[in-house]
Order: C-alpha cells, then structure tokens, then sequence
C-alpha cells in the first residue's frame, strides 16, 4: 500500500441536508460522527497514512484533524479539494491519495482495505454503482492526477468524474453488500430512514 494520505471532504454546503454539516452527524450504532467513525476506520486500516479534512467549514473547528483548504479559485467546488489534497501529497512526499465523502457511514474496514490494494499500478481507482463512478471512494496517484486536475480547473471542467475518466481509472469490483455500504447521508430522510 502507498496511499499516505487520506483525505475526508468536508467543504460542501450541505444544502439537501438544510444546511446541517453531513460529517458532524452521528453515525448509527455509534456515539462518533461520522468524520470521527471514518477518520478512526481510516487510522485502523492505513496505520501509516495521515487523515486530514478537506475544505474549510468552521463547523468543522473542533474536530481533532487538520482542515486543508481549497486550492485554486473559489467556487470550484471539491475539484479544488482533490487538487489540494494531490498538493499537499506532492510536498509530504507520499504517492497516493484516498477521498472520502464525509457523509458514508456504512464503510466497512475490509471494503476501504481494497480500495487502498486494488490495481496498484493505476494511476486511479475507483467504486462504480449503477455505472457511475464513485470518486469520494476513490484512490489517486497523486502525480498523475496533479496535471489533468490543474487542466480542468483552467478549463473550468470542474467534474470528478472527468477527472476518473481521463486517467483512465480502474473500477474496484463490488459486490451488492459493498454497494450498500457506499450510501451516503445527503438528506435528512436518508438518516431517519436508517
């Protein structure tokens, strides 16, 4: 494994969930939140790689993990935090990247160990349900995604999933367990329907 860095996105404005910050929710059958819950899983599972919070949120300022800014312009969305997180890779010398949303709260160590393993020669991996890429589940080569992710933000092709496609991303394959354990949290009925 040479992910070194692992990166939780945090700076989105949570509108579908009315403003509430989706990582500071609880997470079902645990006292954590779910920032808490994926930065533990994270820590057990990758021992040697650091955790970090992408974008800034103040509502975020209590939780024990740096927060890494954007880079480039405002409102460029969580492209900006892959390309600071790619960047803060580059000057801690580690070679890939590991994105998670803030809002996953069924993921399973095993299932985020695979990640981590699968095709270790690709510059991209990632988890496809229902055909689409899953790029907060995503493992980046930090110095082949650096390029296509500056080309993008100049060209204002601000889409994560363009980003997958043009490095030619790897699908890690799963299983419907697995697909289940990637729903995410983006509306209060999600949570009160768990």
């Amino acid at each position: 494994m040479n992910v070194g860095l692992v990166g939780i996105f945090v700076g989105g404005k949570s509108t579908r969930m009315q403003g509430r910050p989706k990582g500071l929710l609880v997470a079902p059958g645990s006292p954590l939140t779910l920032v808490e819950r994926l930065a533990a899983l994270a820590q057990h599972t990758l021992p040697a790689a650091r955790v970090v919070l992408v974008g800034r949120h103040p509502a975020y300022d209590g939780v024990v993990l740096p927060q890494l800014p954007d880079r480039g312009d405002a409102g460029a969305g969580p492209l900006a935090g892959l390309a600071a997180l790619c960047h803060e890779a580059a000057r801690l010398g580690t070679g890939e990247v590991l994105c998670l949303a803030c809002d996953l709260p069924y993921i399973e160590a095993a299932l985020l160990e695979r990640l981590a393993c699968h095709a270790p020669d690709q510059p991209a991996v990632a988890a496809r349900v229902d055909g689409r890429w899953q790029p907060f589940f995503a493992r980046y080569r930090s110095d082949a995604a650096t390029p296509v992710i500056a080309a993008r933000l100049a060209s204002r092709r601000l889409g994560l999933y363009g980003v997958l496609d043009e490095l030619g991303a790897a699908a890690l394959p799963i299983d419907e367990d697995e697909a289940r354990q990637l729903r995410d949290w983006d509306t209060p009925q999600d949570v009160s329907s768990d």
